[in-house]
């Protein structure tokens, strides 16, 4: 399986940024972690084939997560971005098991699509 992001880029505080990720089969759980330089892997959001998601709660109300089962593909729509959004975002997917924010759990990683938000 191969897991595609896109869409990285650089904003400024308060912006806007939608990125993707698409996979090369479907894929029950899908999800989107991130990794700001000298910390540890966060768990951002998951979603299933059913939609059913999750947003982690430090991140609901400006963070929401979509899929096009048609395409395979995921989004994070990031609205109101800080920059201490500023970190390499991760697409991750399993095919099957209980869908949850643990990326011990994900068995498949995209290379990662780097978000800065910086003036």
């Amino acid at each position: 399986v191969q897991l595609v992001e896109s869409g990285g880029d650089s904003v400024q505080p308060g912006g806007s940024l939608t990125i993707s990720c698409s996979a090369s089969e479907d894929m029950y759980c899908m999800a989107w972690f991130r990794q700001a330089p000298g910390t540890e892997r966060e768990g951002v959001a998951y979603i299933t084939t059913g939609h059913s998601t999750n947003v982690v709660d430090s991140l609901k109300g400006r963070f929401t997560i979509s899929r096009d089962n048609a395409k395979n593909t995921i989004y994070l729509q990031m609205n109101s971005l800080r920059p201490e959004d500023t970190a390499m975002y991760y697409c991750a997917a399993r095919s099957g098991g209980y869908c949850q924010m643990d990326s011990n759990t994900f068995t498949e990683w995209g290379q990662g699509t780097q978000v800065t938000v910086s003036s």
